[in-house]
């Protein structure tokens, strides 16, 4: 993200000097240490504890988070008791998180990444594959992104079942989709279920066993939202009974440690959180991040969350 940075420069001139770490750590101590004396730190996922938070409160007064879950990132409680202000950035990646989630549906029912990695590696590999066209797709969520997602799967010729504590039911009329009452409607309804949920206290852990042992066989389950959604330790338990399949974006923790069981199921695509990272998708995050800091060097308010 450092070059698209670089271009926004001049946003600052007058308002304060830009100190730029390329370099990639996660040492509480490094970190107090390249944040003292700066009023404004632009985060880009570093971990930010309370005990980091106590340590560079004297300086730093607003950190801007490179993304939509500060809170997976950030304690907000220990930032709202230091004083400091934290602000996100969102809707910047809908459309790349949308296209991911369906090229993981995609991964899932044509198996192209699968059968390439085999015919590269010898022979000609014979394989039956699947069509999303027809099925129906679960919503689990319906912002910016699962809406995204919903237009795409139409397009692809897929019914759809939406849950959402408050949906919107003009765009659940544009797109013909229905709308389930429980969310284990979807769970136990659709071919695909796909979970597009923010992260927060009242999403944690809201998904458990009895919501995914309500996928019938041959179901599919995609995650590109985040992975605490699903209670510990449940989705690695139903896959293994090998019945349904699953595609994830989203791990817990990140990286996923090599030695996770979750890398030796056959059954689970994994990509490495990279959903979000399209070339549009960075240049609109890199966009809001400046002008929230911008705008708290400003004295105004722009995209605060605490």
């Amino acid at each position: 993200m450092t070059p698209l940075l670089l271009e926004h420069l001049d946003d600052f001139a007058g308002l304060a000097r830009v100190r730029i770490h390329t370099d990639w750590t996660d040492d509480e101590d490094a970190l107090a240490d390249r944040m003292a004396g700066a009023r404004v730190a632009m985060s880009t996922g570093f971990r930010a504890p309370a005990s980091l938070l106590a340590r560079i409160a004297p300086d730093v007064r607003c950190i801007t988070f490179c993304g939509t879950g500060a809170v997976s990132f950030i304690d907000l409680e220990a930032a709202r008791r230091c004083g400091i202000t934290v602000c996100n950035a969102v809707h910047y990646g809908d459309n790349a998180v949308a296209e991911h989630a369906i090229a993981l549906m995609f991964e899932l029912t044509h198996r192209v990444g699968e059968l390439n990695a085999r015919t590269h590696a010898g022979g000609w590999p014979s394989a039956d594959i699947a069509e999303l066209g027809g099925r129906t797709l679960g919503l689990v969520g319906f912002g910016g992104i699962g809406r995204r997602v919903a237009r795409l799967a139409r397009g692809l010729g897929m019914r759809l079942l939406v849950w959402d504590r408050r949906p919107d039911g003009a765009a659940l009329a544009e797109l013909g989709a229905t709308r389930a009452e429980r969310m284990e409607d979807v769970f136990a309804g659709a071919d695909v279920v796909s979970l597009h949920l923010a992260l927060n206290d009242g999403t944690r852990g809201i998904i458990g066993p009895r919501h995914l042992d309500l996928i019938r066989p041959g179901g599919m389950l995609v995650n590109t939202a985040r992975a605490e959604l699903i209670a510990p330790g449940a989705m690695l338990e139903r896959l293994r009974r090998g019945d349904i399949l699953a595609a994830v974006d989203v791990t817990d923790p990140e990286p996923l440690p090599d030695d996770d069981p979750l890398r030796a199921l056959p059954n689970l695509v994994i990509t490495p959180h990279v959903a979000w990272r399209s070339d549009r998708a960075l240049r609109a995050l890199v966009e809001q991040n400046v002008r929230s800091a911008t705008a708290f060097l400003r004295g105004k308010r722009y995209q605060v969350i605490v």
